[in-house]
């Protein structure tokens, strides 16, 4: 298809080139300027044809029929034009459909392109590198700083942290010592870990992705489009009319003159013209359209699905709470500075929040001393005269002396134990908070004719109920690994259209496979297996892509429809012969004219486009 587009364009430019030539020396030939049209129709044309009579055989019948016979028709007519215009339109259309095909396969390249291809053996003259092939169980490896883990593991040695998120769901960089488990395809931070592969690189946690993204792209769901939606009655309508009027006057002419009336220009240019416009509408909003279907199906959807971390959340914890010890003789404030001060030397995930935490506060962090980190302890050092400790609470109860009823009950979300002077003191809390339009947006959601919402997270059952109950979102399905997501939203495609939004590795097979997958941030993995891209993570870019598919189905439907109906007006003349078919096909041009001026609306941004704004003013 790319090469018969290439060749039709390349004829109509030279036959226009033609027609200049002509009207500058009349001596010329009229009849040399459609030379190139007639080469376009017969070395483009005739495969088109001959392809759409093919598939007409099988029981396959569209607007691409129609416009077979309508090149068909034009030749016969000598409206050469006419016909390698069609011959243009549907040849595009066909490259830029494929196109969007590839696009989205290559997820998996993306997937594959992410590992890595080498490890590094620990050997008795030091480490070697080898190919992934070649790592067995038990092998001890190197996995050296921001590099990717190339295998499921166990930490033998080395202090330092993980960055799980795209693998598990869960929003913060994981600590690993001595013992941790590590999995594939999770990026290691800024400490050399030594592992022992405890699975072959086959059955990693990161193949076994890999192995649901490539079922999922092979069981994508079949959607029509809505140029096949509404060519599928309106090709056997106009041959219909054609072969009356034909059989009923006895005169070819009128097939003839119908065909060329019913030309379905409207569905085959304006069409395109509107999505193309709704493309870059959205382009100009920071959304990327990879497939440009999305626009299509979007106002149809009914189910949203919701990834937790990174979508409905900002992703990075945050200090939410400090709670004192009975009877502690500091106050908040001075505990927060003791744990910020030893925390400012520390690579901990939650260190960064506990900072933040402070800074927040006003307060000033004093410098510490003696700072040290022993292996199946916490951070420990010297601040202000007191022996101050940051530990975990499970570190803590396995101590001599120790009781659970000593510490606060265990709440939802992260923490850590405040410990000074060898005295429990207070437990640091922490959230992974939700942004601040997820409600407004959540609640908006009905004015787009959503009728369910659900939120479907590989973080624990406690920390997805909470921010359901934040955020009003009842369906709850938590500790979901990348194939249980897959499952869950095929199940729910097959009730009703969905729109899946999320941001991770994790949730690339669940994007593929809902009728319109959006993806947050710019991650090559998940952004491959979207539909559509929000260069900036906000739930109003998904707000105004859905203002922008509605209206772009819109005014489409109101192009084709209006076409088909004027076109439909002007069959009847023809077929009661009352319009010839040179008159026929000025009337469909001016037709066509009129469709593609009204798609061209839909690149001007709408007034809607501001509604949750809107709504969250009202709101406030």
């Amino acid at each position: 298809m790319p090469a018969i587009a290439a060749l039709a364009l390349a004829c109509l430019a030279v036959h226009l080139a033609a027609r200049w030539l002509v009207a500058a020396d009349p001596g010329h030939l009229v009849p040399a300027r459609d030379a190139p049209l007639i080469a376009g129709l017969i070395a483009g044309g005739l495969p088109l044809v001959l392809l759409l009579a093919r598939q007409a055989l099988r029981g396959e019948f569209g607007s691409d029929l129609l416009a077979g016979l309508s090149i068909t028709t034009a030749a016969i007519q000598g409206e050469y034009l006419a016909g390698l215009i069609v011959v243009l339109m549907l040849s595009g259309g066909e490259t830029l459909e494929s196109f969007a095909m590839r696009q989205a396969s290559s997820v998996l390249r993306a997937l594959a392109k992410r590992v890595p291809r080498t490890a590094h053996r620990k050997t008795t003259d030091g480490q070697s590198d080898i190919p992934l092939e070649e790592i067995q169980t038990g092998d001890e490896l190197v996995v050296l700083p921001h590099e990717v883990c190339p295998v499921d593991g166990t930490v033998l040695d080395g202090r330092g942290s993980m960055d799980e998120s795209y693998l598990t769901g869960e929003p913060y960089q994981m600590p690993k010592a001595p013992g941790a488990l590590v999995l594939s395809g999770a990026l290691n931070g800024t400490a050399a870990l030594r592992i022992r592969a405890d699975r072959l690189p086959v059955d990693s946690r990161y193949a076994k992705i890999m192995s649901v993204m490539r079922d999922a792209e092979q069981r994508r769901p079949s959607l029509r489009r809505l140029a096949d939606q509404l060519g599928a009655w309106y090709t056997p309508l106009a041959v219909a009319i054609a072969l009356a009027a034909w059989i009923a006057s006895g005169d070819a002419t009128r097939f003839l003159a119908v065909l060329v009336v019913a030309t379905p220009c409207p569905l085959l240019i304006a069409i395109p013209v509107a999505i193309l416009g709704g493309i870059s509408l959205a382009a100009r909003r920071g959304i990327i359209i990879r497939d440009p279907s999305v626009l299509e199906r979007i106002d149809q959807c009914r189910v949203a699905i919701f990834d937790k971390t990174g979508t409905l959340t900002y992703g990075r914890p945050r200090l939410t709470e400090c709670v004192l010890a009975p009877g502690s003789a500091l106050a908040e404030g001075p505990v927060l500075r003791l744990a910020a001060a030893l925390e400012q030397y520390s690579k901990h995930p939650l260190a960064d929040a506990v900072l933040r935490g402070a800074r927040e506060r006003g307060l000033t962090i004093p410098e510490a001393t003696e700072v040290r980190e022993p292996p199946g302890h916490g951070l420990t050092g010297r601040v202000e005269g007191y022996d101050v400790e940051v530990t975990g609470r499970t570190k803590l109860l396995a101590r001599r002396g120790v009781s659970p009823e000593t510490l606060p009950a265990q709440a939802a979300g992260l923490e850590c134990v405040l410990v000074i002077d060898g005295v429990f003191a207070a437990v640091l809390r922490f959230r992974d908070e939700p942004r601040r339009d997820s409600k407004p947006f959540l609640d908006h959601l009905p004015r787009h004719h959503f009728e369910r919402v659900l939120l479907v997270s590989g973080d624990r059952e406690i920390e997805a109920r909470h921010l359901a109950s934040v955020v009003g979102i009842r369906e709850v399905y938590a500790d979901q690994t990348p194939e249980q997501k897959l499952e869950l939203v095929r199940k729910e495609t097959a009730r009703a259209q969905t729109l899946y939004m999320g941001d991770g590795i994790n949730d690339a097979p669940a994007l593929t496979a809902a009728t319109v997958g959006i993806a947050f941030g710019q991650g090559d993995v998940t952004a491959e297996a979207a539909g559509a891209v929000l260069l900036e993570s906000s739930l109003q870019r998904v707000d105004e892509l859905l203002h922008i598919g509605h209206r772009m189905r819109t005014i489409a439907m109101q192009s084709a429809l209006g076409g088909m109906g004027l076109s439909l007006v002007g069959m009847l003349l023809a077929a009661s012969g009352h319009l010839a078919p040179v008159a026929g096909a000025i009337s469909q041009e001016v037709i066509d004219v009129l469709a593609v001026l009204n798609a061209l609306r839909v690149a001007h941004r709408p007034r809607n486009l501001d509604d949750l704004h809107r709504d969250q003013e009202i709101s406030a």
